[in-house]
């Protein structure tokens, strides 16, 4: 089963299950986890061949949703989902095919549609990084920033990096991230529908959430609502962390 950390107790209100987008983990999720666990219980996971889960030779939307419907099982379902960019999409899979186990589902910054964009070239840069004699996440920002311009990507991606290893080592499969980088970017085209509560919640400096999209969404996810956080762009967990908690407890409660 998927790794996870679990925060809080379980009370009057459902557990809430927190799915990570691309090169993320449960730990990135760690301080709106903390904080929403005041009055439920909260679990993060780790995705598939990510952080401390399990390595996979796929990372398709319906493995990942039988990854996540393994866990409420154990859990106990049904439960609120929120889902960030792949881990969102992983997450309408899963409201699609296994409705039963979702409650309400936020879907933060992304459309259940194919991008053209690829991160590939985040999974090359990393795999590329000289780790030889490694010891401060500075070094490695510092050498990375040969090849990964923006610094808040350089420190969103170097979360991943376990330095307490020697040598150091990516808590990632790269090489499977990167061959499936079609199928994280793309959506299978799933059908059906989910009738439950839906927040599709988006950054408004984002453009990942297009008015185009509205109609695909709907046909989905009828009893779907849009929102957007203002100066917010597509890590708007991390961006805005209050302004995207008080939606998450608006929409949920």
């Amino acid at each position: 089963m998927l790794n996870v950390i679990e925060y809080g107790t379980s009370g009057a209100l459902p557990t809430l299950l927190i799915v990570h987008g691309l090169y993320g983990s449960a730990r990135n999720w760690g301080a709106i986890a903390r904080r929403m666990a005041d009055s439920r219980r909260v679990v993060s996971v780790d995705m598939r061949n990510h952080g401390d889960s399990f390595r996979a030779d796929s990372q398709t939307y319906p493995d990942m949703a039988g990854d996540l419907a393994e866990v409420i099982r154990w859990i106990g379902g049904p439960v609120d989902v929120v889902g960030h960019s792949m881990g969102g999409k992983a997450s309408m899979q899963l409201a699609l095919t296994e409705g039963a186990l979702v409650n309400r589902l936020v879907v933060a910054d992304i459309a259940p549609v194919a991008y053209g964009h690829s991160q590939a070239h985040l999974a090359q840069a990393m795999r590329d990084l000289d780790l030889t004699g490694l010891t401060l996440r500075s070094d490695a920002d510092a050498r990375l920033s040969a090849r990964v311009k923006d610094a808040s990507v350089r420190a969103f991606l170097l979360q991943s990096l376990d330095l307490k290893q020697q040598p150091p080592r990516w808590r990632l499969n790269l090489d499977v991230l990167e061959r499936d980088m079609d199928l994280i970017t793309g959506w299978p085209g799933t059908e059906g529908r989910y009738d439950g509560p839906v927040l599709f919640l988006s950054g408004a400096a984002s453009d990942y959430v297009k008015s185009d999209d509205r109609a695909r969404i709907k046909a989905l996810f009828p009893n779907a609502r849009m929102a957007k956080i203002p100066g917010a762009g597509h890590w708007l967990h991390a961006e805005k962390p209050r302004e995207f908690e008080a939606a998450l407890r608006a929409f949920l409660t």
